[in-house]
């Protein structure tokens, strides 16, 4: 597993669309169609990085808490799954099912649509405002494996208050870190 931190793509980049299978669902979603009336968070994430696996628990958390407030939530593996078949399609559909997501499981086979984001690393988070502008792109919070700090999702939540809020100034932005993508 190589570090790798956020690319930080340019606050007020609108969303870049996306249409791709639902790994839960079994039909294709939008961004039009995960979209929050309120804001709408799109992680890039996977299912063997051991990054992704200590915060997925308190993900869920914030997901069913801020959906409830009309924030969409989703989530994008785009992983080389040639190389690293436990990020497939079967076994993400698996993975969500145990853990119970809340939100689509989105699966970019061609890697186009983490290329569009900038994407980096997993978990990789950008919060988009109601008009589909980028206000955060950051970590959830300073928790790694390891570092014996508490997976709380504080900067994450902080981000998602503010877009509640209606303010698209939000401090700090802190790259998130983890496993790099893995490209084709």
């Amino acid at each position: 597993m190589a570090l790798t931190e956020s690319n930080m793509l340019a606050l007020g980049t609108v969303a870049p669309n996306f249409t791709l299978p639902d790994t839960i669902s079994g039909s294709n979603k939008s961004y039009a169609d995960i979209k929050g009336t309120k804001g709408t968070v799109v992680i890039f994430s996977c299912n063997h990085c051991p990054f992704v696996i200590h915060v997925n628990h308190e993900l869920v958390k914030i997901a069913n808490e801020y959906m409830a407030k009309d924030v969409g939530f989703v989530v994008i593996s785009s992983n080389d799954i040639e190389n690293y078949p436990l990020d497939g399609p079967e076994k993400m559909s698996l993975v969500a099912k145990v853990l119970k997501y809340p939100f689509p499981y989105l699966y970019d086979a061609d890697q186009s649509i983490a290329k569009s984001y900038d994407a980096a690393c997993t978990p990789d988070f950008y919060i988009f405002n109601k008009e589909d502008k980028l206000v955060y792109r950051g970590r959830m919070d300073g928790s790694r494996p390891g570092n014996d700090i508490p997976v709380t999702g504080a900067d994450l939540r902080s981000a998602l208050d503010a877009v509640m809020l209606g303010i698209d100034e939000i401090s700090p932005q802190i790259p998130s870190a983890g496993c790099n993508i893995k490209w084709k």
